[in-house]
């Protein structure tokens, strides 16, 4: 039976619907394998760098132990027989590698730790390895890990992490001379020391600049016993994470009142979680100086081993990070240098690391010249050239190469210290603490006041630099890199400060070495910490300058924690009110005091935010002193026969 003509519409109408429905409709059924929208990136990119001037290799030398270390090589176009530099970083090899997009090496490693001038001008293959457990690279990271032995277990350290890459390279970089030196600032300066422990063979120069040395006595994490907890986000970001993803926080725009609401250091650890961090629960558990630090001390561990390899080491006078360092390790191995050809010392009027910068000023002083330019052109390029190159002259660089601060000259000399080339001797010479706040070359006279006195607040410590303090990192500005060279007139005029001030130099005064406090005074608490600040007083006005009148420069500053005084390995409470000895030796200095300048000095008991404050109250560890522990002190500065307090200068005399 055929439909009716009105039905066969219908139907024909319906139809026409469900059809336009399903084409409209998305599909009900599982998509074929294959037919998702493909990625637009491939699995493997394939770089075109025919038009680059280096070659660019990253590869994973396999240490001794089996782990891998992630190790970026670039060697220049054309390269035959070139010598290699190393650097071994816990600071991301890669990125210092690629610091701009560039066709050209030299553009690619301006930065950290890379001499650039020295690299591409001197034709140099460069080789920069991330250290074992840190970016690109296996295995566990510790904080300067130790040698093998008492505080290391395990058969590698930095010396056989060293070892076995250098052995990698010259076997694996035709392009290489089979010639290495390893150079490199701070914690990337430390490392080129532990080079020099069982070297290979093809080590031929080592070149530590800034190195980390000492940690308690006056690098990175103390300073005879004070703690710099400024370092703290140091510590929390280097450890917490394998790339330095985890970032330090805070609530505050100025450092100082951070730390102060916090109470102690050890409660600001516990506040941002870093009792999970290896290095920090180290740090708490060795605040004195016990075997745990002697036995990792560089200078210590570099006295008890043959010298193999020349070195030359880098120094800034105002090195606000690692200012102990370098010229410790000097004084450990010069005596085995009998032929005074293999120990070098270079030192400059920078910051930490300015060597590889312009260095034609450090905050408002001015050197007329870029310090750091002829470092590395007219010392660090030919020294590297001597010992890497086949054929290369003598470098003719001196024993000791140090720029003279005050008069702007750099120095050739023969030893440190020294002073001068010939026809002069460093003899100590003491400056006194007198009467009437007066800095002096006499000894205080019987009948005058016998002490200036000041009370220290831990309520209000004494800040370590005008505020705001900003943290301790090379941002916009770099201000934490220059505090060393602040204007110290603000901690002059405080009252909790003493100052001591001497008439204006007739003559120049030249120190080199390091000064020495020997500072006699008494609190009435059971701990104090004391800060010592030797500082050049600029005339009134200064022609030319006019912004530098009056200008109070740090020469040498350190700080000096009260329970240290019997031992360093052990402390104990202060005698309240009675009279004890702090000797200790200020950073090293080479420096001329115009005439019409003055000296001064200036005692204090808290560096704040930078060490963490002292309570003034006796406690078993202060990382853990509660807020009831801190404590106003009355502190007494001694000037009087017999309990004289005084500096000792290193003066540069002639014969």
């Amino acid at each position: 039976m055929r439909p009716h003509p009105a039905s066969s519409f219908r139907l024909i109408l319906l139809c026409a619907v469900v059809l336009a429905c399903a084409r409209l409709a998305p599909a009900q059924t599982a998509a074929a394998p294959g037919s998702a929208l493909p990625s637009e990136t491939p699995a493997h990119f394939e770089q075109k760098t025919d038009s680059f001037d280096y070659q660019r290799r990253d590869v994973m030398i396999p240490m001794r132990d089996g782990i891998k270390l992630h190790t970026v090589i670039l060697v220049p176009r054309g390269a035959k027989n070139a010598p290699i530099l190393l650097t071994r970083t816990p600071y991301d090899a890669t990125a210092l590698t690629t610091h701009a997009h560039s066709s050209h090496l030299g553009p690619s490693l301006w930065g950290y730790d890379n001499a650039t001038e020295v690299v591409v001008e001197g034709g140099y293959i460069r080789v920069v390895q991330d250290v074992r457990g840190k970016y690109g690279s296996e295995g566990d990271y510790v904080m300067n890990r130790p040698l093998h032995g008492p505080l290391n277990p395990t058969p590698v350290d930095h010396a056989t992490d060293t070892y076995d890459p250098i052995d990698w390279l010259v076997k694996n970089v035709p392009e290489s001379n089979g010639r290495v030196g390893i150079l490199g600032i701070s914690y990337d300066g430390f490392l080129p020391l532990m080079a020099l422990i069982n070297p290979h063979p093809a080590l031929k120069v080592s070149v530590p600049m800034n190195p980390m040395v000492d940690g308690w006595m006056g690098d990175d994490w103390f300073h005879n016993g004070a703690f710099r907890q400024q370092n703290l986000p140091y510590i929390y970001e280097q450890e917490a994470s394998r790339k330095n993803e985890i970032r330090w926080w805070s609530g505050y725009f100025d450092d100082y009142d951070l730390y102060m609401q916090a109470g102690s250091a050890g409660e600001l650890g516990r506040q941002h979680g870093l009792e999970q961090v290896g290095f920090w629960r180290k740090l708490l558990e060795h605040p004195s100086y016990d075997a745990w630090w002697r036995e990792q001390a560089m200078d210590k561990l570099l006295a008890g081993q043959p010298l193999k390899v020349p070195v030359m080491l880098v120094h800034s006078l105002w090195d606000q990070e690692d200012i102990y360092g370098a010229p410790a390790v000097y004084r450990a191995i010069k005596p085995k240098d009998t032929g005074n050809d293999k120990v070098f010392l270079v030192m400059g009027p920078w910051h930490h690391g300015q060597e590889i910068l312009n260095g034609s000023s450090l905050g408002a002083l001015q050197f007329n010249s870029d310090t750091g330019l002829y470092f590395r052109r007219e010392i660090l390029r030919p020294f590297l050239d001597q010992y890497l190159k086949e054929g290369a002259p003598s470098s003719g660089v001196a024993p000791v190469t140090a720029f003279e601060t005050g008069s702007n000259t750099w120095r050739r000399l023969p030893a440190w210290p020294a002073g001068c080339a010939s026809g002069c001797a460093v003899r100590p010479k003491p400056l006194y603490l007198s009467a009437g706040h007066k800095l002096d070359y006499a000894a205080p006279k019987a009948g005058e006041a016998e002490f200036a006195e000041y009370v220290s607040d831990p309520a209000k410590p004494v800040p370590f630099r005008s505020r705001p303090n900003h943290p301790t990192d090379y941002g916009e500005g770099h201000l934490w890199a220059r505090w060393l060279v602040d204007d110290q007139r603000e901690a002059s005029g405080r009252t909790d400060v003493a100052t001591f001030v001497s008439d204006a130099l007739p003559a120049p005064v030249k120190i080199s070495g390091q000064p020495v406090a020997n500072l006699v005074a008494s609190t009435s608490g059971t701990d104090s910490d004391w800060v010592v600040k030797l500082i050049d007083v600029y005339p009134d006005e200064v022609a030319g300058q006019p912004e530098m009148g009056g200008y109070q420069l740090m020469v040498a500053a350190d700080i000096f924690r009260g329970r240290y005084c019997e031992s360093l390995e052990t402390s104990h409470p202060i005698a309240p009110n009675q009279p004890l000895l702090y000797k200790f030796a200020l950073p090293t200095a080479n420096h001329v005091f115009l005439p019409g300048h003055r000296m001064m000095v200036q005692v204090q008991s808290a560096w704040f935010p930078l060490y963490d404050r002292n309570p003034q109250k006796f406690v078993p560890n202060i990382f853990w002193a509660k807020p009831g522990d801190y404590q106003k002190a009355v502190q007494r500065v001694y000037h009087a026969p017999g309990h004289a307090s005084f500096i000792e200068l290193p003066v540069v005399e002639a014969e």
